[in-house]
């Protein structure tokens, strides 16, 4: 078998990624034009950025402090170190392609704490799959008071779905190796096995060690916290949206000038954000540019008007994007000069051997 070398693996990733992000710019923007854009973000009442980024605040404080209560069975990490890898780990996740950046946040704890990449990572799964879970949950029921079955809602109702059986079957996984973890590895190298030697050997010894770090899951009172704070996390996501939308209401147009307002209920906030997380699920460029705005037309255009999701509903979904990207790369820069780590660095350690032991950090 042909071994590339890294920096062409990197070349081909991104440009596959590049690739995802135009088709989904294109597929977002073909009905629409730049007049009506710059139209719309020049009537926007930018006062409500202010609320909006006071929730983002919220919002990385609460993503913090629920890892650290999942990671507290394993030791109990001070909030500035919590932090640190919080921060950095979610800039990192933003611009590298493919949720590469999944790996930043246990390559940082390990280097905060005692605690193994390897067990750090399981704490990341188990945070996809209770956010995953908890997001189809919360779609399906909203979906249940929306009363026109349109071929839109179908196809929206699909994607709660499709993301039940994704995390719900990666759940039942790893509930099957806690029961079992011995059987569940000679599994996987009786099914992987078949097509792969090597892969059925690296596959298990992955689902061996996340097993074992699972056993040493939180108290029950850190679990009640971790699923307290995932209920704010994303209860503070869709007021901010909620609140982002009134920026869009025409009271920042211009005297004279028409405008139609765009007006987006709470209730309609949590079902585009629901929309949302399915969409930036689909791995896209740096940024999940295209897969962004896409899925948040897709989730507008549930309640609004073609003609308005294409003029103020776009407007709504490049700031929303913008305000997103600019607070979690902000904050990462500053965490990573506060860390004296430099990108080039950081990204350079994220390849290396991933369970040798952690160091703790001098700071």
């Amino acid at each position: 078998m042909t071994l590339y070398p890294p920096a062409v693996k990197r070349a081909v990733n991104l440009i596959a990624s590049l690739l995802v992000t135009v088709a989904f710019m294109w597929w977002a923007f073909r009905d629409t034009d730049v007049s009506t854009q710059i139209a719309s973000l020049k009537a926007a009442n930018y006062a409500w950025l202010l609320p909006y980024f006071l929730c983002l605040a919220g919002i990385h404080v609460f993503r913090t402090l629920r890892w650290g209560a999942l990671l507290s069975g394993l030791e109990h990490v001070p909030f500035r170190k919590l932090n640190e890898a919080s921060g950095i780990g979610f800039m990192m996740l933003l611009v590298l392609p493919f949720r590469l950046g999944e790996f930043a946040r246990p390559f940082l704890i390990a280097q905060r704490s005692s605690i193994r990449r390897s067990a750090a990572m399981t704490s990341v799964v188990l945070e996809r799959i209770t956010d995953g879970l908890f997001v189809a949950a919360l779609f399906r029921v909203l979906l249940f008071f929306i009363p026109t079955e349109t071929p839109e809602v179908r196809y929206v109702k699909l994607g709660s779905w499709l993301m039940f059986a994704i995390f719900g079957g990666g759940l039942v996984f790893l509930l099957l190796g806690l029961w079992q973890q011995e059987r569940t590895v000679r599994l996987v190298r009786a099914t992987v096995g078949r097509f792969s030697p090597g892969v059925a050997d690296k596959v298990a010894d992955i689902v061996d060690t996340f097993v074992g770090a699972m056993r040493q899951l939180p108290d029950r009172k850190h679990v009640a916290l971790f699923f307290l704070y995932t209920f704010v996390y994303w209860g503070l996501n869709g007021l901010g949206m909620a609140l982002l939308a009134r920026a869009f209401d025409c009271s920042g147009a211009a005297p004279g000038v028409a405008c139609e307002p765009m007006n987006l209920s709470l209730f309609q906030s949590y079902i585009v954000m629901c929309v949302l997380v399915v969409g930036v699920m689909i791995p896209a460029a740096p940024g999940m540019m295209g897969t962004f705005q896409a899925a948040t037309k897709v989730g507008l255009g549930l309640f609004l008007p073609a003609a308005m999701v294409n003029a103020h509903g776009l407007a709504y979904a490049n700031v929303l994007w913008l305000c997103q990207t600019v607070q979690q790369i902000a904050f990462g820069l500053i965490l990573l000069s506060i860390s004296h780590m430099s990108f080039r660095e950081l990204a350079g350690n994220m390849k290396k051997g991933d369970d040798t032991s952690a160091t703790r950090s001098a700071a």
